[in-house]
């Protein structure tokens, strides 16, 4: 974890504000409360951003991809990548947008123990002990949050494991398949579309119908909705990107430091009640992520042998590369 890469990281965290805040708006002050259908025009936008810069504007050559290959490896983590989104918007109907992203700080946690128990991974004590801090945080503002829902702060948790999930197996295809952002975006999003569309339909579909026919004026709330849908397919590229040029652990580290900037902006913007227990809460697990990208950074300084990863192979067609060879110098 170079200083280059977390920097590249942390930018891209803090981009990550803009479409967070989108969604937010999008369901409180126009009311459009149906994170499926977000989701879904979110994936559409994305789709559409990736066919034009790839197919249209041809600044990037299109990586074609084997459909057998398409379902086993890039179908598994659009499917984990639609959790996490959904459930990210569906936490931030019940709980505030300071509490969700204190829930999401554990990400580095989960990132280790999912690596640990999967991918059987070991790591360094350090590692253990940094951990403490992080959980200790948020269980002091996760009982201190003055709009706690138990609801939203079990979807909060879940989307938590599905972003842990997500950015392993990305960085597993953008590194081991040697895959690129934008090609990642052009394959992962009709697959995200495909998968939500039908629950939106079925679950939403209806209440979106009333919802058009109660706003007499459309045109300024739809610009608002798919504009954000334009931020999120920025933001899905951004992702990739940070993960193909660092990995995993670095986004995810980095990704806390966005945190702070929620907590204030929640406070600024949304006057969602803070205390004083709780800032002292997420404090705690700032400065533990904080130790834990270090140590991070201190191991990866050491010389040493080459412990199982997420990357190294487990069966014969794990070696097979995802894309031809002859196409490796135009990734």
């Amino acid at each position: 974890m170079d200083l280059s890469g977390l920097s590249v990281s942390s930018v891209i965290s803090f981009s990550a504000a803009p479409p967070l805040f989108s969604n937010v708006y999008v369901g409180h002050k126009l009311d459009f409360k149906f994170p499926l259908t977000v989701s879904s025009i979110h994936f559409i936008c994305s789709a559409i951003g990736a066919y034009l810069v790839i197919k249209v504007l041809k600044l990037k050559p299109l990586i074609v991809v084997d459909p057998e290959d398409r379902w086993k490896r890039i179908f598994p983590m659009s499917f984990v990548f639609c959790i996490n989104i959904v459930l990210g918007n569906v936490s931030l109907r019940y709980i505030p947008v300071s509490f969700m992203q204190t829930i999401k700080s554990f990400t580095p946690a989960t990132t280790v123990i999912l690596q640990w128990l999967v991918w059987k991974k070991q790591f360094d004590g350090r590692i253990w002990a940094s951990l403490v801090p992080i959980v200790g945080g948020i269980l002091l503002t996760s009982i201190t949050e003055l709009s706690f829902n138990m609801f939203g702060f079990c979807a909060a948790l879940f989307g938590c494991l599905a972003t842990s999930t997500k950015t392993i197996l990305a960085e597993s295809l953008l590194h081991g398949y040697k895959f690129d952002s934008i090609n990642t975006v052009y394959y992962m999003a009709p697959f995200a579309t495909m998968i939500l569309a039908g629950p939106a339909l079925l679950l939403e579909g209806s209440g979106v119908v009333l919802w058009f026919q109660s706003h007499t004026s459309l045109l300024s709330p739809l610009i608002i909705i798919f504009g954000s849908g334009v931020l999120a397919f920025c933001l899905n590229f951004s992702i990739f990107y940070v993960i193909h040029s660092t990995t995993a652990v670095t986004f995810n580290v980095a990704g806390n430091l966005k945190v702070a900037v929620a907590v204030t902006c929640s406070w600024l913007i949304f006057r969602n009640p803070i205390s004083a227990m709780n800032a002292i809460g997420c404090a705690i697990t700032l400065l533990g992520c904080t130790f834990y990208g270090y140590v991070r950074h201190m191991i990866s300084q050491q010389s040493p042998g080459t412990p199982r990863t997420p990357l190294t192979p487990r069966s014969l067609m794990e070696l097979v590369p995802l894309v031809s060879d002859k196409l490796d110098d135009k990734v």
